[in-house]
């Protein structure tokens, strides 16, 4: 499984370390692989970018950030991995009852520590999905209370990455013109 490559502010779009997606595999290897694939297109879109302008919402009126896209990212990979399928009682990542948009919003803290906590966090449910035996295996979704399979949290989690890349598509280019895949 791939990792995801750590937060290079230097980079340039020319470095593209995305792992190549398979042609061929198993149900579980090719959706694994185009997680993967998502969750290092989002830090090559954050790449090359001064640390400093992470934070800008430069899409008004949306108060999206990159620096808010990955504190919410890595806020959904807690959810979906490690407190609905895996059943781990850990509290939520950015997120209260008063504020349910504060990943997005309220960008205190560091931006190379939110892309710490992210990569942590997808870490924790590579070994998740590793260890399951199989996608028909079950958490409880919480918001009904009835079962979730791992292959519909896989599913979800790559239309998750597959929506916030195009979000930081348009951040991206408005902070620096550069665009890509």
């Amino acid at each position: 499984m791939s990792e995801i490559p750590e937060a290079n502010y230097s980079k340039t779009w020319d470095d593209d370390v995305r792992p190549v997606l398979p042609l061929v595999g198993d149900e579980r290897e090719i959706l694994t692989a185009f997680l993967d694939w998502h969750r290092a297109t989002f830090a090559l879109k954050c790449s090359g970018i001064p640390k400093e302008r992470l934070s800008e919402k430069g899409v008004p009126p949306s108060g999206l950030s990159l620096h808010g896209i990955i504190r919410h990212l890595g806020g959904v990979e807690r959810w979906w991995f490690r407190i609905q399928f895996a059943g781990e009682d850990v509290p939520l990542l950015y997120y209260s009852d008063d504020d349910p948009d504060q990943d997005f919003g309220d960008l205190d803290g560091d931006v190379d520590e939110a892309f710490a906590v992210w990569r942590a966090e997808c870490e924790r449910s590579r070994e998740i999905v590793a260890a399951a035996r199989s996608l028909d295996q079950t958490g409880v979704h919480r918001a009904t209370g009835r079962p979730v399979s791992l292959r519909r949290i896989l599913v979800a989690m790559i239309a998750e990455y597959a929506r916030h890349n195009g979000h930081a598509d348009l951040l991206r280019e408005r902070i620096d013109g550069a665009t890509g895949q």
